[in-house]
């Protein structure tokens, strides 16, 4: 069954993949003639005919790829390849190394089958690269294997070579960049698990978060560096232009050939060789054999790095040409402002002419740029065209230096005073972008939902395509409708037809969304706060406000700071229509400040009592606890906890708080029992030993749990008697310090979880 099954992908595959290579080369190399060509308009078909072939073949491939993934996961054999260690960053502290990305392979007869893993380590260690055998459990997913357990070296000995170069790459940037390695790892080899979200966030807001990952440009000042040490030299051209493809591709491939990587390593090699042929080349011909080529594997137009890569590139080429027509525009038929602003422009030169032309490249960027940054990291940066100006030169100077000190690796002494010589510069570049994200109003904080993503990308293409047009009004009309439709969608959003419960990573606190199917929000507490931001603002809001919909109500479980941190921030820019919570006295400032913010709303305040139920799109949310009474005795707000039952279909959802062990005795001695049993329950206290206890999880049955928790928190939680717990009964668990944020949705009959890109279907009770 699995061979006749793979025997039919193999075939689609063979036709679809020749086809698409062969349509994606030709279609580059025809988009790159007509760019150049007066008669544009006459080969528009033609350019139709060829980007539809890479759409169909692509799709084909994708299929077939999918298809073939499938079989593979019924035929594998338990030997895994251990990829690079991922680094897990909680605030500015390096965590533990928790988890390895990597690949399995398949027995006979898949031989040649690979699927991506994630694989959860119990007991065990691997150099980067070794091969190593896994035991334990496995889930099969859409996307691939999640696994759990303990590894052992196999025998004998045997290497992933580019896994295991990348891994001790990174061993080496961390042996001798000491506290700038995370920021050495992204310029180097594109690793940004260290990378500190604070400092990640103050990237993104300065504009620079382009380089901290490998965008193509890391490569491209190498190989100009490569190529000017070489002329110096006295090497002749073409010896130092092959002598820097070669560094090049070893550089590449130690990467791990990423796809913004081969995409300037491909455009490099096109330039280079037309000048050996002596043969002239349109910028836009080399950017499309360098976009086309890496989508041989078709998951790579979703990779941020390449989009970002082709996207920027195609900026920068579009910036060129317009600075171009500007600089030999006729100025007789000019009127006013843009006579006199194009004047001025055209006597421009030497460094004022370099730094305007650098001034409208970046902005030109900016804008091009600005739906992918808005929809990955929520903001767009207003100052990136000044920071990039004073942020590239140090990039371009100290990028060939830690590429140096990569090279010294075999001598210590010299790779770690080359190390040392960096950390001016890149405390420089750090400095750059701390002021730059410190400029008020500095970055726009956007939550754009996919749709007004789509229509504000539509109106990036309409501005490039202006750029390269005898006339740029087209382009600007359906660059401005595109922005209006983008502006406008959210208020026409629309739910999945399905209840969505969404468990928000916020670190060590709890935020949970419900979504009914008609799209409306039910908010369950806000996370925590830290001086200076709180998990409402950085998290909750962008999240909410990107998917769409009106919040209905917020439910706050008790008052404390991991809980109701960012109840503020969400009142200020959600405005909840109900709020309900136990209204347990105490001085917490988080609450206090929630409170001052729910003063100036006409959100109606509701304090809880068990009995009450509230329907909404078909879902209905039942209050389980705690009673007025229960309350007023309590000196814990723990112990106030509101436990809510969220019934949809014949699927029931049990959320806790940090409800513990006195209160789920309470539930269980004043609630029916029949409304306890549910599918999912959320661990009350982050899954602390005095909470979830025995009689309470065994009277709701849970098919799933849930822990919202941070990483290496200090309170040790999830405990090992709670894991103990769920474990011996089979209960699998779902923690947000191992998965980020994750969803489960139901129609009401079935439960499905999706987490990251992977998605699977719980199985049904016995």
């Amino acid at each position: 069954m699995v061979g006749a099954f793979a025997g039919s992908t193999d075939t689609l595959a063979s036709v679809a993949l020749p086809w698409f290579i062969v349509v994606g080369a030709c279609g580059g190399a025809v988009l790159g003639w007509v760019a150049t060509s007066d008669g544009a308009t006459a080969h528009r078909g033609l350019i139709a005919v060829a980007l539809a072939g890479v759409t169909v073949a692509a799709v084909l491939t994708a299929r077939a790829s999918s298809a073939r993934a499938v079989a593979c996961r019924r035929a594998l054999a338990v030997t895994i390849a251990r990829d690079e260690v991922v680094r897990v960053v909680f605030d500015d502290r390096v965590a533990s190394r928790v988890s390895s990305r990597g690949v399995a392979s398949a027995d006979a007869p898949l031989a040649s089958c690979r699927v991506p893993i994630v694989a959860r380590i119990g007991t065990g260690s691997a150099a980067p690269g070794q091969w190593m055998r896994f035991r334990g459990r496995g889930l099969t997913t859409s996307r691939g294997l999640r696994l759990e357990g303990d590894i052992s070296a196999l025998t004998p000995e045997t290497r992933d070579w580019r896994r295991g170069m990348r891994g001790r790459t990174g061993e080496i940037i961390d042996r001798d960049f000491g506290r700038n390695a995370p920021l050495v790892r992204a310029l180097l080899i594109a690793d940004q698990d260290g990378i500190a979200p604070t400092v990640r966030d103050t990237f993104a807001d300065a504009g620079l978060v382009h380089l901290l990952s490998i965008s193509g440009l890391h490569v491209a000042i190498i190989a100009g560096a490569l190529l000017t040490i070489l002329s110096a030299m006295r090497v002749s051209r073409a010896t130092s232009y092959v002598g820097a493809m070669v560094v090049i591709i070893v550089y590449v491939a130690v990467l791990g050939a990423p796809p913004p990587a081969v995409r300037s390593a491909v455009m490099l090699a096109v330039v280079g060789l037309a000048q050996r042929l002596q043969r002239p080349t349109h910028p836009w011909t080399a950017l499309a054999l360098g976009a086309v080529i890496p989508t041989l594997q078709p998951a790579v137009v979703m990779d941020l790095g390449w989009q970002l890569s082709v996207s920027g590139m195609a900026a920068l080429v579009a910036a060129r040409a317009l600075l171009r027509r500007v600089r030999i525009a006729e100025l007789r038929d000019r009127r006013g402002w843009s006579r006199r602003l194009m004047a001025t422009f055209q006597r421009l030169n030497g460094w004022r002419y370099t730094l305007a032309r650098e001034f409208i490249t970046g902005a030109v960027a900016t804008i091009v740029t600005a739906p992918l940054i808005a929809w990955t990291f929520g903001r767009v940066s207003l100052v990136a065209p000044i920071s990039n100006l004073v942020a590239g030169p140090i990039v371009a100077f100290v990028q060939p230096a830690l590429f140096l000190a990569l090279l010294a690796s075999p001598w210590p002494g010299v790779s770690r005073l080359i190390a040392d010589a960096t950390a001016p510069p890149l405390a420089l570049l750090d400095t750059v972008a701390r002021y730059s994200a410190a400029v008020p109003y500095a970055s726009l904080h956007l939550a754009p939902t996919a749709f007004s993503a789509m229509c504000a990308g539509v109106a990036a293409a309409a501005l490039i395509r202006a750029t390269a047009s005898r006339r740029l009004l087209p382009g600007v009309v359906v660059a401005v409708g595109a922005l209006t439709l983008a502006i406008w969608s959210p208020i026409f959003a629309r739910g999945s037809g399905t209840l969505e419960l969404h468990v928000l990573d916020v670190g060590q606190g709890d935020a949970l969304a419900l979504r009914t199917p008609r799209g409306r929000w039910i908010l369950v507490d806000a996370g925590r706060r830290w001086d200076g931001g709180d998990a409402g603002r950085r998290t909750i809001v962008p999240y909410i406000r990107r998917r769409g919909g009106d919040v209905a109500a917020f439910v706050l479980s008790h008052a404390h700071d991991d809980h109701a941190g960012g109840a503020a921030s969400v009142i200020a820019a959600l405005a909840p229509a109900r709020w309900w919570e136990p209204a347990f006295v105490t001085t917490n400032d988080a609450y206090r400040r929630a409170l001052v913010a729910l003063r100036g709303t006409s959100s109606q305040w509701h304090r809880v009592q068990p009995g009450d139920r509230w329907q909404l799109d078909g879902v209905e949310v039942r209050v389980l606890a705690p009673d007025s009474t229960w309350t007023a005795v309590q000196q814990d707000a723990n112990e106030t906890s509101v436990i809510l039952r969220v019934a949809y279909g014949q699927v029931v959802f049990i959320l806790t708080g940090d409800a513990e062990a006195a209160e789920e005795q309470w539930v269980l001695d004043h609630t029916d029992p029949t409304l306890l049993r549910a599918d999912v329950l959320k661990l009350g206290h982050h899954g602390s030993k005095t909470s979830s206890t025995i009689p309470f999880v065994d009277a709701v049955q849970p098919r799933l749990g849930l822990v919202s928790v941070g990483i290496t928190n200090r309170y040790g939680h999830p405990s090992p008697e709670t894991l103990e717990t769920f474990a011996r009964r089979g209960i699998p668990l779902l923690r947000t310090d191992r998965e980020g944020t994750f969803v489960i949705e139901t129609d009401g009959r079935q439960v499905v979880v999706r987490v990251a890109r992977e998605r699977w279907t719980l199985p049904s009770r016995p």
